[in-house]
């Protein structure tokens, strides 16, 4: 009797951007793949909804995309043919400073660099050679621990970025240089004195000056939207409304890919995997927890500096040392009185956000892993702090607290929005292996989620190096990277 050929060659359980990433690069080279989605709606951190009023569309968790816009994986995909469009706003982002200028981060990086004043020179002769090696960093660093393609570039890219921010700023001298580092180097929810925040400041920094920092029209659900149909173009298959508990409710398959943590992929396997295996996912740290805020207003948020209104995001903070003590008190399990705030100002470039002339506001700020603090006045004082009468100008406005995002997404277990911990010991083994850390020990069975290499962002090459690992090992494929649309065999 010959062996019955399974139903699937992959199925994926979860449809973030990760998970969908994974699916369309199987799918690319002519597999019949699946994809499980518990939620009513795809998109894991990228959906977008009417939770306040109808018509007024607020992003639930990412709102700004510099990385899809610098993903080598995305950026090969035709998203635009599938309804994807971006907005750039004039300012990437803005930084207000006490009784001085804010720091501000164009896409132009002399116009940047000017901004800094005696800072100007510095800041060129460190970025001005990341960005003319951008494509090939991007090529080596989202991604898992490997032979580089291009050694030299990336040695002298990584000299400065395994500096803890608190050590790299020491080489500037204005405060807005400082503050710009302090809040691109916060993104990695991390303590500003850990090693490798300096590379969070130069990716976002270089992404800024290369791809830019844009808003997804209509929302980041339109992101993943536009993976869904360029991947049913290329005949895969989405159930949502589907939770998948155990194995053994998939139809059969060859691969099957988590976009999960470690924790929900122990909770669906069982005793599958050796113990030994299951204890090193379950020392596996968890970032720590965000709350979030989502606002409409009267008019857009009267900042006293004008940079400020031409920005989709706004780094609320004030100086580094503000800043990095803010970090410091979420990594000691502590809340800040002046917490670093990310704002997001959508409706001011998008107008499908709305239906009238009012305004829409994202803002959210770090907490620690499962903390229940209502943050909305430490938030606002801090908006209030550098635009006076900004809580005049609030009509309406909903909150999250960690236990709100773990109860939206069993992923985001304690308010975790990172996959884990995003530390050194955690960059590149995630969750477990250093080298090809999507596979597991149970033959058939991958890691496709933001628990793997490069770790968490809207930029899909965790599933994208998965996908690569399914390919080789249980096809025999040796996919390409960088990738190419000549890569689609199907």
């Amino acid at each position: 009797m010959t062996k019955q050929e399974p139903t699937y060659d992959a199925i994926i359980i979860g449809s973030g951007p990760n998970g969908l990433a994974a699916a369309i690069r199987l799918a690319q080279y002519g597999l019949r793949v699946k994809i499980f989605e518990a939620h009513p709606q795809i998109g894991g951190g990228t959906r977008t909804d009417e939770h306040i009023l109808p018509g007024y569309k607020h992003d639930i968790c990412s709102a700004i995309h510099p990385m899809a816009v610098s993903s080598p994986f995305l950026q090969t995909l035709p998203l635009e043919k599938f309804g994807l469009a971006w907005i750039h706003p004039e300012i990437c982002a803005a930084h207000p400073l006490d009784r001085q200028p804010p720091a501000i981060l164009t896409r132009d990086i002399t116009k940047t660099a000017f901004y800094l004043k005696k800072d100007e020179e510095k800041y060129l002769s460190v970025l001005e050679p990341i960005i003319k090696d951008w494509k090939h960093l991007t090529n080596d660093f989202l991604g898992p621990l490997n032979i580089p393609d291009h050694p030299i570039k990336l040695a002298r890219f990584g000299a400065r970025a395994v500096l803890p921010s608190s050590l790299f700023q020491r080489t500037f001298k204005s405060p807005q240089a400082k503050a710009l580092i302090a809040g691109m180097a916060a993104h990695s929810v991390l303590p500003l004195h850990s090693w490798t925040t300096t590379a969070i400041s130069l990716v976002f920094f270089g992404a800024a000056h290369t791809n830019g920092w844009p808003i997804a029209k209509g929302g980041s659900h339109s992101i993943t939207k536009a993976m869904e149909g360029y991947f049913n173009s290329l005949g895969g298959e989405i159930e949502t409304s589907q939770p998948i508990h155990s194995l053994e409710q998939l139809p059969s398959y060859k691969a099957v890919l988590f976009d999960t943590t470690p924790t929900q992929a122990l909770n669906i396997t069982g005793d599958l995997f050796p113990l030994s295996y299951q204890k090193k996912l379950n020392r596996f740290k968890r970032g720590a927890g965000v709350f979030k805020a989502d606002y409409i207003l009267s008019e857009p948020v009267p900042w006293k500096d004008n940079e400020c209104r031409k920005a989709g995001t706004v780094h609320v903070g004030g100086s580094f040392d503000e800043i990095a003590e803010s970090e410091q008190l979420m990594d000691q399990n502590r809340h800040a009185d002046k917490p670093f705030v990310l704002v997001a100002q959508q409706s001011l470039f998008d107008n499908t956000r709305t239906p009238d002339d009012k305004e829409i506001l994202w803002a959210y700020c770090h907490v620690p892993n499962g903390s229940e603090k209502d943050m909305s006045s430490e938030i606002e004082n801090q908006i209030e702090r550098f635009a006076p009468g900004f809580k005049e100008t609030i009509l309406h406005k909903s909150v999250m607290n960690t236990k709100d995002f773990e109860n939206y997404n069993q992923n985001y277990i304690g308010g975790d929005i990172t996959g884990g911990r995003q530390d050194i010991s955690q960059l590149f083994s995630r969750p477990v292996h250093l080298f090809d850390p999507y596979s597991t020990p149970v033959d058939g069975i991958y890691f496709c989620s933001s628990s793997t290499p490069p770790g968490g962002g809207v930029h899909g090459m965790c599933g994208f190096h998965a996908a690569n690992s399914v390919l080789k090992n249980e096809f025999g494929l040796a996919a390409s990277f960088p990738p190419s649309n000549a890569d689609n065999i199907s």
